[in-house]
């Protein structure tokens, strides 16, 4: 059993930063990949990104603007977001898995409680 809490969102101008982080339990955090994943009102839940032992992963559209990362000392997995734009407004998830597919939400076991995020214009 994983349990996940994020944290670090809030209301941000467009072009400003905020880093979420998501703080996991169990000490099998490093064998798993995280991924970050979020929801705007009336949308589906949509891959942002994902990072393995070795490995990042992103998102067409937060490519160059996002930076994800872990601290498995911490059990701690962080999504840093520059340049945020209106667009970017939504629910953020993490979420863990054993899974390679990790750009996939159904591969994903495990899932945080979310953290808003708005970015106003």
């Amino acid at each position: 059993q994983v349990q996940l809490v994020e944290s670090g969102g809030g209301l941000v101008q467009a072009g400003g930063s905020l880093r979420l982080s998501c703080a996991a339990s169990g000490r099998t955090f490093s064998s798993y990949a995280m991924g970050w994943f979020r929801q705007a009102p009336g949308k589906e839940r949509e891959f942002v990104a994902a990072i393995t032992w070795s490995n990042t992963f992103y998102a067409n559209s937060v490519k160059g603007r996002f930076t994800i990362s872990r601290d498995n000392a911490k059990n701690t997995v962080y999504l840093q977001m520059n340049s945020l734009k209106p667009e970017d407004t939504a629910v953020y998830y993490c979420a863990s898995t054993q899974a390679t597919q990790v750009n996939r939400v159904y591969n994903y076991n495990y899932w945080g409680q979310g953290t808003q995020v708005t970015v106003s214009s």
